[in-house]
């Protein structure tokens, strides 16, 4: 797919393979993540195991004993969800459904962008993946990311190294998407008329595949399948949104420069603090706030030079506009909508 740009021999020194104990930690946190987002899985709002009991306090003394209590009965309700799916095949295999796909859609991801470093000999370390506490990361994952240890040797390289890992997340996350929208059962009428309180906005991918088989997502209940194929599509968008260094703010950095780069990423926050109040108002949905602050954050990070400032040619240009067709099937404004 591409071939490093000749600037000088020193830019094409490889860089040192990872060692044991570097894979050893990366691979402890692959195996965390996975446990986490298995047991997520099988957890609302993916899953059919109910979220962890509320109470309704009304004094300050019920306020006060709520908090103080509230990460026993988290623990409690762990070790419940745990038991289960130890001891129910159906919930045993739910969970492994959601966490294998999703972490295959993480993996390709990473592993793109990762394989594509290596190829322009740039020093970068292993995918991180980030486990959280299920219900907390509601996915049992915050995703992955790759740390670049060396300097970019031109612009062709920022390019493609950063939308390598979107796209290889996006055929990655296909056949997912497929298979849940296949094997999605079409909703009660009880369920439509009953709905959870969150609604899952699906986004144009979603939809076309949808209508394409016959199975039109609005109307049907979610499987393990889908929901791993939604949040694939949901981190695709993200890292897509021209800033910062998003996969999207290098692409765009590649193909425009500095200046645009700058702009799209002040236009990007705007736009997204904007679709969050929005969102907010119609929907009830406050999701979009934590993507405007990633941008907000994202916007005041500047995105490194490199060495070689040569524009891309026309090929790369092609696929930077494949990346603008990915983003728009992937990308949903309110992601999250509660009835």
């Amino acid at each position: 797919m591409t071939e490093p740009d000749q600037i000088s021999p020193q830019h094409f020194i490889d860089p040192p393979r990872p060692t044991a104990l570097a894979y050893a930690k990366h691979l402890a946190l692959l195996a965390l993540t996975f446990c986490t987002a298995t047991i997520a899985g099988t957890l609302f709002p993916f899953g059919q195991n109910a979220s962890v009991p509320a109470d309704d306090p009304q004094t300050l003394n019920e306020v006060m004993q709520f908090i103080f209590t509230l990460p026993s009965r988290y623990a409690a309700f762990l070790v419940d969800a745990i038991q289960k799916i130890f001891n129910d095949t159906a919930t045993l295999t739910y969970g492994l459904s959601f966490s294998c796909s999703l972490l295959f859609i993480l993996i390709c991801h990473e592993m793109g962008h990762y394989i594509a470093c290596r190829i322009y000999k740039v020093d970068a370390t292993l995918p991180f993946f980030i486990p959280t506490p299920p219900m907390i990361g509601p996915a049992g994952t915050f995703g992955a990311f790759i740390k670049i240890l060396s300097p970019m040797p031109s612009r062709r390289a920022v390019f493609d190294i950063g939308v390598a890992g979107p796209i290889a997340g996006f055929i990655a996350l296909i056949p997912v998407a497929f298979l849940g929208i296949w094997t999605m059962e079409p909703a009660t009428a009880e369920q439509l008329a009953s709905p959870s309180g969150l609604v899952f906005a699906d986004p144009l991918f979603m939809r076309l595949l949808g209508f394409a088989l016959g199975h039109d997502p609005a109307v049907s209940v979610g499987n393990a399948f889908y929901f791993a194929g939604w949040v694939g599509l949901l981190v695709t968008a993200l890292n897509l949104i021209p800033s910062g260094q998003l996969d999207g703010g290098h692409a765009i950095y590649a193909v425009l420069g500095d200046k645009v780069h700058y702009w799209t990423g002040r236009i990007a926050f705007v736009i997204m603090a904007t679709l969050s109040v929005a969102g907010m108002y119609f929907f009830g949905s406050p999701s979009g706030f934590l993507i405007a602050i990633i941008l907000g954050v994202m916007m005041r990070v500047p995105h490194p030079s490199p060495l070689d400032q040569t524009p891309l040619d026309a090929k790369r240009k092609a696929v930077a506009f494949l990346t603008l067709v990915i983003f728009v099937l992937c990308f949903v404004p309110f992601p999250i909508q509660i009835n």
